[in-house]
């Protein structure tokens, strides 16, 4: 049935012109050729299609079978498969190339991977010939066709493992690498009006007043270089790279790689990309704005890539000193590091590594705690050492911590550990600062020339940042132990390593303001909260005895507004206990203390 009206309807409008078909024309035509397909008559529409009378007919309303077609060559499974292809093919070659861009971006649209995979492999070279046919006025259809594919390739999952990715079991490898070759003649076309440009341009005398002229900027161009930084931000920043000796054959290193040889090709600078933040730009009319043009997740992309994997290295140059690079870069992990996604914390922790193994130890100014890059960028890794669940980033945040602190000058780091211990705001991360405070002190004291930041009198501001409670007696021990233990073998280490008659560190005419802010409110603050633990245990206990044999009741605890699991008995009185033995430590070290000092007073 559906061939017979197919048949009578293209007998009608055999001859007319294209404006002498009507809308009902369109509607058999589109029909009655779906239902062909799918009735398993492509072999007499494809009979039909073929017909040289029905070329003007087919020019016209082909691409309305485009939707059936796909779906057919999509599922690979039909006996009618070789039929269905020759009319792809043939609707391809007469149809407007306007109207099947539209038909093609509209099967583009898939939500499951697998069919997300196969209609990109499908699809890319059609749509890549399509375009190619729109001549000059291809620039905005194909930013429409770019961001179309990209919005689909952002749904394939990403290899985790090497072996994901050598079995490319998600098709994003596959994918990837077609993308790249189906922007590849659009690039070209792109490099070579470039190049023709400037070379008329050179040929050209210009007066001051049209030199200062605003250009108009190139539409291609502007479309693959919004596709660059998308891919950048979208799909580079979310894969984990090899490199060769890992995996020596890898589409999506490739991909990488062919992503920073368009950026060149189209005209860009990837040592201005990467210094950006350094430079000051001013607007042009006409062109889009730096942080739309530029976005800032891809130019750190693209530092990742050169710094970090290498690629592309050699039309970087090497001029730029290791803390010119490390200032440019600062920006860039900074923005990485405030991120919450895995792959882009992983990737800020490594930007930020690399850029900082090239710096000399010790040769950081304090000027550079001037610029908010750097005071941004130890907070958000505080944040990575406190809070990130990944523990393998926790572990790398806290490694690269202690390097950047290395590459600080005395000075620096004097001002440094001043400022991360005012502003950290965890325990944890504030006796680590203080276990380097000690060690740079050590440093000092073995050193045979005097330095003027970790002894004598620049040394006692930082003391007394130390050798602080913050709420007196009623601070929470519990909540503040890292800080209080390393407070407290700092002292220990100060009263052992300096004689009350050398005074290096001036910590012996310091002692009676620290006994008064420090050690008498932590003694009285230790026994407080010992018979407080103590007083708990013992009614802990009291309130188990008195409940029935067999039944292990429960203990409700809560966290500021947050109602934890509940805690049994036992268990409870096991917290408590250890609350008292982390108690009995701080004593223990406290009652050294005091010895020491008593010891080295009568001496």
């Amino acid at each position: 049935m559906a061939l017979e009206q197919l048949s009578e309807m293209v007998q009608r409008c055999q001859g007319l012109p294209e404006n002498g078909f009507k809308t009902e024309d369109y509607d058999v035509f589109t029909v009655t050729g779906r239902t062909c397909i799918e009735e398993g008559d492509s072999l007499q529409l494809l009979s039909v299609v073929l017909d040289e009378k029905n070329q003007d007919i087919v020019r016209c309303m082909g691409w309305n079978l485009l939707p059936p077609l796909v779906q057919v060559l999509l599922k690979k499974e039909s006996k009618d498969l070789p039929h269905c292809l020759a009319i792809f093919n043939h609707v391809l070659e007469v149809c407007r190339p306007k109207e099947l861009l539209i038909g093609l971006l509209e099967q583009l649209e898939h939500d499951e991977p697998d069919t997300v995979a196969e209609s990109l492999h499908l699809l890319l070279n059609p749509l890549q010939k399509v375009l190619l046919c729109l001549g000059v006025r291809k620039a905005s259809s194909l930013g429409m066709a770019l961001s179309s594919v990209l919005d689909q390739l952002c749904k394939l999952p990403v290899p985790v493992t090497k072996e994901q990715e050598e079995d490319d079991v998600f098709s994003l490898c596959r994918c990837c690498s077609e993308l790249s070759a189906f922007i590849r003649p659009f690039v070209d076309e792109a490099r070579l009006s470039g190049a023709q440009s400037d070379s008329s341009a050179d040929r050209r005398m210009m007066g001051d007043l049209e030199r200062a002229l605003p250009q108009k900027e190139d539409e291609l161009r502007t479309e693959l270089l919004k596709f660059c930084m998308q891919a950048l931000s979208r799909v580079l920043l979310q894969v984990q790279l090899r490199d060769q000796e890992t995996l020596p054959e890898s589409p999506l290193r490739d991909f990488a790689c062919s992503i920073l040889l368009d950026l060149c090709a189209i005209g860009e600078s990837l040592p201005a990309l990467v210094h950006q933040p350094l430079l000051k730009h001013r607007h042009i009319p006409g062109f889009l704005e730096e942080e739309v043009r530029y976005p800032k997740e891809s130019l750190a992309c693209v530092a990742h890539l050169l710094f970090v994997h290498h690629l592309q290295a050699d039309v970087f140059p090497s001029v730029y000193s290791p803390v010119y690079r490390l200032r440019a870069n600062m920006e860039h992990v900074c923005l990485l590091l405030s991120r919450t996604e895995e792959s882009r914390i992983q990737k800020g922790l490594e930007l930020y590594e690399k850029s900082l193994v090239r710096v000399e130890d010790c040769s950081l100014s304090v000027d550079l705690l001037e610029i908010k890059s750097f005071l941004s960028v130890p907070q958000n890794l505080v944040k990575v050492m406190t809070i990130c669940p990944h523990h393998n980033l926790r572990t790398k945040g806290l490694k690269v911590f202690q390097l950047s602190m290395d590459k600080f000058n005395l000075e620096a780091k004097y001002t440094f550990f001043q400022l991360m211990l005012k502003t950290s705001n965890h325990s944890g991360v504030e006796g680590y600062v203080i276990k380097n405070i000690k060690n740079q002190i050590d440093s000092a004291l073995k050193a045979d020339d005097s330095n003027p930041w970790f002894v004598g009198l620049h040394l006692l501001p930082l003391l007394r940042s130390v050798l602080t409670l913050p709420d007196g007696p009623e601070t929470d021990l519990l909540e503040n132990m890292d800080r209080l233990m390393e407070a407290l073998n700092l002292l220990r280490y100060l009263v052992i390593r300096d004689k009350v008659t050398e005074n290096q560190t001036g910590i012996w005419t310091e002692l009676y303001k620290i006994e008064d802010a420090f050690l008498k409110p932590l003694r009285v603050g230790v026994n407080m909260s010992r018979a407080h633990y103590e007083r708990e245990l013992h009614l802990t206990r009291e309130d188990k005895k008195s409940k029935a044999k067999g039944n292990d009741p429960s203990v409700s605890v809560s966290v500021g507004d947050e109602q934890l699991p509940n805690m049994t008995k036992d268990k409870h009185i096991q917290a408590l206990h250890s609350a008292l033995h982390t108690f009995d430590m701080i004593e223990s070290v406290l009652v050294r203390i005091e010895e020491l000092i008593e010891v080295k007073e009568t001496v």
